[in-house]
């Protein structure tokens, strides 16, 4: 379908109409900031929100069936976003640059002897290529420890050369993987899980590609694992992956009014991946974020804080976009940049309620962020309590759009509902669903269309993202006030871990 020019005149409504410097010491941050809150929950709405939804899905269904960066449908997607906000006054911009683009040609694994079955394997994003049709190889498996795989003495106890090297996740990226098991002579790598659900891999930029390499699921892996123990396993291996450069861009919209020096920036990816629409990944955030702008563009209130909203583009091919948005920060930009928000996957059908854990109460994977993400975190915990919403900690997993920001000192937070990983009997018992199988069994997937869209989730996020928007534009005092360590994150109620695997989104890199 044609692209629609995203530059046409369009009427203005009260929020370009009003800019203004900021506030004057007369007025009460906090009640402002009450007030703006309240008009803004009550008026977002995962209702109005699932209309963004539908234009998405119809994208997608009049392109090649997906909104993925560098095609057609991102790009209407991002035209679409551009001119509602400009229409409602926001300054807006696109921030244009180029990349690899990726899509999957063929992922196919098979048992041909001794007892012939399939076995499903994703290609991992920036694989090399086997030819057309693939090869037939035996299959060897990397004997197992802390760091299957990472170094070239785990090869050494058999001979790799034009085989399918079999390798347990962890320890090392799937980049490091796959180049020991190419110098070792492998002609390609299964890389299987560690934990249940599926393996959406990368292997971070093309250069890293050395050898065709997929991933597989923990119990693939280890059914394969116990075939080899029995006898020599051949198995029919095929990856292919078209890489091309070409454009995309960020989607950028601003309050034209309000204290630049205040920034208050939220964001989401606004890509798919090539298998499907995305409606939930992440057309959940990037709608639940449109609805928010358009309903603060409606409202009466004056920022004092200046509010930057952010679509980003190729985050499902590494985090491009906002990758390439927060290296062309000066210094002093970034200084401005107060916070940011992420919000990607809100809506997933069989989902948990979960919070990032800014401060690492819940002492699983990475550290803490930046000095404020416990504020962050806490202010959102608080706003779910009053709602009577449970709620778990998450992981900063580096697996999307905050951690460019991370990286450069930034606090940040954000919400999101799980993707590829298993839900617990016990996330079961609080948040409902159906325990054994995935938050979104559609990710990454085909079936990521409107009906993979949990509207509870959508709105209780949607309502996350409202009141943070109105507090944050008005009073920034909440990230300076300190978390009570006995009260704040990390308990029981207020954010803590119920015992269940974090799961980020993007594709993993180790």
């Amino acid at each position: 379908m044609a692209v629609v020019a995203a530059t046409a005149l369009a009427t203005p409504l009260l929020l370009a109409a009003s800019p203004h410097p900021g506030r004057t010491a007369s007025h009460d941050p906090g009640k402002e900031a009450a007030k703006l809150s309240r008009d803004l929950v009550r008026n977002a709405s995962a209702r109005d929100a699932y209309k963004h939804l539908q234009q998405f899905q119809a994208i997608a269904d009049s392109t090649e069936g997906h909104r993925a960066a560098g095609s057609l449908g991102h790009d209407a997607s991002a035209a679409y976003v551009y001119r509602q906000l400009q229409r409602a006054g926001y300054k807006v911009s696109y921030e244009s640059f180029r990349f690899t683009y990726t899509e999957t040609l063929a992922e196919k694994l098979a048992v041909v002897s001794p007892t012939p079955r399939d076995v499903t394997i994703k290609a991992m994003t920036y694989t090399p290529s086997t030819k057309e049709g693939g090869l037939t190889a035996q299959l060897v498996a990397v004997p197992v420890d802390d760091t299957t795989g990472c170094e070239a003495t785990d090869y050494a106890a058999a001979t790799f050369t034009g085989k399918i090297a079999l390798i347990k996740r962890g320890g090392c990226s799937f980049a490091e993987k796959q180049a020991a098991a190419a110098t070792a002579g492998a002609a390609g790598a299964a890389i299987y899980n560690n934990t249940e659900g599926a393996l959406s891999g990368t292997l971070g930029e093309v250069a890293a590609g050395k050898i065709p390499t997929g991933g597989l699921t923990q119990a693939e892996g280890e059914k394969l694992v116990a075939d080899l123990a029995a006898g020599e396993v051949t198995v029919s291996f095929e990856i292919r992956e078209l890489q091309e450069d070409r454009p995309t861009r960020n989607v950028i919209a601003e309050t034209p009014g309000g204290s630049a020096a205040k920034t208050v920036m939220l964001g989401a990816h606004l890509d798919s991946v090539t298998e499907g629409p995305g409606i939930n990944d992440n057309g959940s955030g990037s709608a639940g974020l449109l609805d928010v702008a358009l309903k603060l563009a409606k409202s009466k209130s004056k920022p004092a804080n200046k509010v930057r909203f952010a679509w980003w583009s190729a985050e499902e091919n590494g985090l491009i976009g906002s990758e390439k948005y927060v290296a062309a920060l000066t210094e002093k930009q970034r200084e401005q940049i107060k916070l940011y928000l992420n919000f990607d996957m809100i809506a997933s059908p069989n989902g948990v309620q979960f919070v990032f854990d800014g401060d690492n109460s819940d002492q699983v994977g990475e550290g803490p962020g930046p000095e404020g993400s416990a504020q962050l975190e806490r202010d959102i915990n608080e706003f779910l309590d009053g709602k009577g919403k449970p709620h778990e900690g998450t992981d900063f997993t580096g697996r999307s759009d905050y951690g460019p920001f991370i990286e450069v000192g930034i606090p940040s937070g954000g919400t999101d509902t799980g993707a590829e990983g298993i839900k617990t009997a016990a996330q079961a018992d609080v948040f409902g669903g159906e325990a054994g199988i995935a938050y979104d069994p559609c990710y990454h997937a085909a079936c990521d269309d409107l009906d993979n869209i949990d509207m509870g989730h959508f709105d209780t996020n949607i309502d996350v993202i409202a009141n943070a928007v109105g507090t944050y534009a008005h009073d920034l005092r909440s990230l300076t006030r300190p978390v009570d360590p006995d009260t704040g994150t990390g308990t029981p109620g207020s954010g803590g871990s119920g015992g269940g695997l974090r799961e980020g989104h993007g594709r993993v890199t180790e």
